[in-house]
């Protein structure tokens, strides 16, 4: 069985043959001349419909996947129309290209599908292709799922965002964080008012009134945006949020207080402790463990500090909304009394986003930000792998590739 009897039936192109196949003259590419089928018409890449010819377009190259380690390529003459319906001369639409795109259809979702396992600069040097080009074939991809996809129905949404450049640069992320379905929404630029508004402007106030549960950080940007666009939902604060608050407010009074004993000239008890305070006891070593034992002992704002951080936690234990409530105000209260100001700080907030975080345990503990800090690790993985974007849109189709669960183009045959 020759070459052509094998791609005609593997990869059938409805209303064209594969007529003959040659060899580069370097011999590391195959070229194949493809012809209409004898009778067929014509159509129209306007308005889809059969058109009777004009004249002949000089021959172009597809791009196609490569076979048993050679390249190949398509050649074709195509064909101009002079259609009635658009009233106008319009090149034919052929059945594996797209527009003026130099790869098949074929081959630009099988260089986008494996940019989603390696990077981008892999996958070029693999298929022996360029950068350029695998960018292309992602952008087509992502483009064909975004103009397909379905939004709704959406139940709960994660709002967060992530630093992309150096400069303070931020995305802000808006992932469906449904229990049957965990994906990329949106994407915007900055993490302002104007960015996260663009996000109900897409899906619509309809679509918008319907969501039940909204989880974000205590950013206010956000939180002015949730009550304008959500009032319905019930908005949960992101408990990873608030004890990445509590670190660094216990990270500030250690290091303060380090200062001032040096200064003193005290024995440098907190020197090199920063990490037996912020991890959890459990995830100590045995060594780190006897180490904090003995720095417990003394009566310092920091030692008195990380107990109350470590109180905090019996927080996320209550599952009713009413408990959970008590004992976040009698904790709030016994942090006031005990003059630590960055802790001090931390309960003020508590207080001022007090039925924000019970909105938690009222949602009975079924949506938190851990889904959403997971995927942005996945984002950070995505921009890590690339060794960074140079632009937004070239990062945004990434995002929307690895993240964004996407409808891909259909092909009468697999390749992948």
């Amino acid at each position: 069985m020759d070459l052509l009897t094998i791609l005609n039936r593997c990869h059938h192109f409805q209303g064209f043959v594969y007529q003959s196949a040659r060899f580069s003259s370097d011999h590391k590419s195959i070229e194949i001349a493809v012809r209409p089928r004898s009778g067929s018409k014509a159509v129209c890449s306007g308005c889809h419909e059969p058109a009777p010819g004009y004249d002949h377009l000089p021959e172009r190259r597809f791009e196609f996947i490569p076979f048993w380690g050679f390249l190949v390529f398509l050649l074709y003459s195509m064909r101009r129309v002079d259609c009635r319906r658009c009233n106008t001369v319009f090149v034919e639409e052929v059945p594996w290209g797209d527009g003026k795109h130099q790869l098949t259809r074929a081959y630009m979702l099988f260089l986008a599908r494996w940019a989603r396992k390696m990077s981008w600069k892999e996958t070029a040097e693999s298929f022996r292709t360029s950068w350029d080009k695998v960018c292309d074939a992602v952008e087509y991809v992502v483009a064909f799922g975004l103009q397909h996809r379905t939004l709704g129905p959406i139940d709960a949404i994660g709002v967060d965002e992530i630093q992309y450049a150096r400069g303070h640069k931020y995305l802000t992320l808006v992932y469906q964080i449904d229990l049957g379905m965990t994906r990329l929404l949106w994407i915007g630029k900055e993490r302002t008012i104007e960015s996260f508004q663009g996000f109900f402007t897409l899906i619509g106030d309809d679509l918008a009134s319907k969501i039940l549960f909204v989880c974000s950080d205590m950013w206010q940007p956000y939180l002015k945006v949730i009550r304008q666009k959500c009032s319905q939902a019930l908005h949960i604060l992101d408990r990873f949020h608030i004890v990445a608050k509590m670190n660094e407010a216990l990270d500030e009074v250690r290091a303060g207080e380090s200062r001032r004993m040096a200064r003193e000239g005290f024995v440098p008890v907190l020197k090199k402790s920063r990490w037996l305070l912020l991890k959890r006891e459990e995830n100590l070593k045995s060594e780190q463990r006897f180490r904090l034992r003995d720095l417990l002992r003394y009566n310092l704002k920091t030692v008195r500090a990380y107990l109350l951080k470590e109180a905090f936690q019996q927080l996320w234990d209550y599952n009713s909304p009413a408990w959970a409530g008590k004992f976040l105000d009698q904790w709030c209260r016994q942090v006031m009394r005990s003059r630590i100001e960055p802790m001090k700080k931390i309960a003020r907030s508590m207080r001022q986003h007090r039925e924000l975080i019970l909105n938690y345990f009222r949602a009975q503990k079924l949506f938190s930000s851990g889904v959403v800090e997971g995927l942005n690790n996945k984002a950070k993985v995505t921009m890590r792998k690339s060794y960074g974007f140079r632009t937004f849109r070239v990062l945004e189709l990434a995002l929307y590739h690895s993240l964004g669960k996407l409808p891909e183009p259909e092909t009468t045959h697999d390749f992948f």
